[in-house]
């Protein structure tokens, strides 16, 4: 099986039927994930062109970007947040995102994050 374009940590179900939608709409490949250790286990099998984190998810997903990075994998990483989540967000930024945004400015531009990850 082919690796997808994107893998998301997100464990909102109904978050995960909005990301899914939007990469159809994109013509993107999306495999979503609901724990840190399953991003990992994902990104071993392949590389993606990118990894979505919502850093409120319930299992790691800190742990799980500074174990990506640790492993030498270079794909980037954009997080999501609540806007009042200042001190996460650093701590997102030192793990090795590339991008920390709050949750509606990633909403809102979703289908444009998703196409970065298009070849």
């Amino acid at each position: 099986m082919p690796v997808a374009d994107v893998v998301a940590l997100v464990d909102d179900v109904f978050f995960q039927a909005k990301l899914f939608e939007t990469a159809r709409q994109v013509g993107v490949t999306l495999k979503a994930v609901a724990s840190g250790d399953a991003l990992l286990a994902e990104t071993q099998q392949g590389a993606p062109r990118l990894v979505i984190v919502d850093l409120n998810a319930r299992q790691g997903p800190l742990d799980a970007i500074e174990r990506l990075r640790a492993a030498g994998n270079p794909c980037p990483v954009i997080a999501f947040l609540s806007h009042v989540q200042v001190e996460l967000a650093e701590r997102a930024r030192a793990a090795g995102c590339a991008e920390v945004m709050p949750r509606s400015k990633f909403t809102a531009n979703l289908a444009a994050i998703l196409l970065r990850a298009k070849s």
